[in-house]
């Protein structure tokens, strides 16, 4: 029994320390890793970035120096830790190869966050859809199309093209397309759809709308005709002027050739 007592205690001095060094080193990078990661969350708060982003690098903050902490724990406890290392990066290998893509849609997502080409409640057009954006996630891109359609949108096809942001500025410029006959007068077709314009209070004034002679088509006039106007006011104002141009044009007895029975407006959405 004091044999076995002796062997016991020697096992305690051998190993105690090392598990006692071990906890330590373990509690202490604990703080130290928590501690990193409040310092970090909070310079990246002050600087503004989203919420995402921050609670994302954060967190792989964190578990990369818990990893390391964890590796150097068991390493003193005499365990050998190079083998386990090796496996780890050949698994961390094997799951980024297996996950290509994946990698790649959170790669497009910081950069969408970081660089922000738009934001939540814009209009845009990208990755072969076009919609108001609902949400923006480090792998997808959630857009509410105008029919009301959800489309979610891997980032990587978002950022691997160009995007159109149609509400990014505060003017926009709505373009037309108005033919008439060839009996009819150009100064005259001018000034009535310029009296169109003026008529109405969403147009702005600077920059001043524009109308011209555009192409002497095979039965038309063709006039282009370019109102600015208040981003938010884009839609009503198409409408409204595609009408009000129709509408006036009947009054003045200024004709519009057939098969052009109404006023065309070409857009780009």
């Amino acid at each position: 029994m004091d044999a076995i007592w002796e062997q016991i205690k020697q096992i305690i001095a051998v190993y105690g320390l090392k598990v006692l060094a071990a906890v330590a080193i373990f509690v202490v990078g604990k703080l130290a890793a928590t501690w990193i990661r409040k310092i970090i969350r909070k310079l990246m708060n002050r600087r503004g970035a989203d919420k995402t982003l921050t609670g994302f690098v954060c967190s792989m903050t964190y578990a990369g120096v818990m990893a390391f902490v964890i590796i150097a724990a068991v390493s003193k406890l005499g365990i050998q830790t190079a083998s386990f290392v090796a496996v780890l990066g050949a698994a961390g290998l094997a799951v980024g190869l297996a996950l290509q893509g994946s990698l790649s849609n959170f790669a497009s997502g910081v950069l969408m966050i970081i660089f922000k080409p738009f934001k939540d409640g814009d209009y845009i057009e990208g990755g072969g859809s076009a919609g108001v954006v609902e949400e923006i996630s480090i792998f997808t891109t959630v857009l509410k199309t105008l029919d009301n359609k959800k489309v979610i949108v891997p980032n990587s096809g978002m950022m691997g093209g160009n995007i159109i942001n149609y509400t990014a500025r505060d003017i926009r410029r709505v373009d037309l397309m108005v033919g008439v006959s060839y009996a009819d007068d150009i100064d005259r077709v001018k000034q009535v759809i310029l009296d169109v314009l003026s008529k109405d209070d969403r147009i702005l004034s600077d920059p001043a709308p524009f109308t011209g002679l555009l192409d002497l088509a095979d039965s038309s006039l063709e006039f282009v005709v370019r109102p600015w106007v208040r981003t938010s006011d884009y839609w009503d104002v198409y409408f409204a002027v595609n009408e009000a141009i129709k509408k006036r044009f009947d009054m003045e007895g200024i004709s519009i050739p057939f098969p052009q029975s109404d006023v065309h407006i070409y857009n780009q959405e």
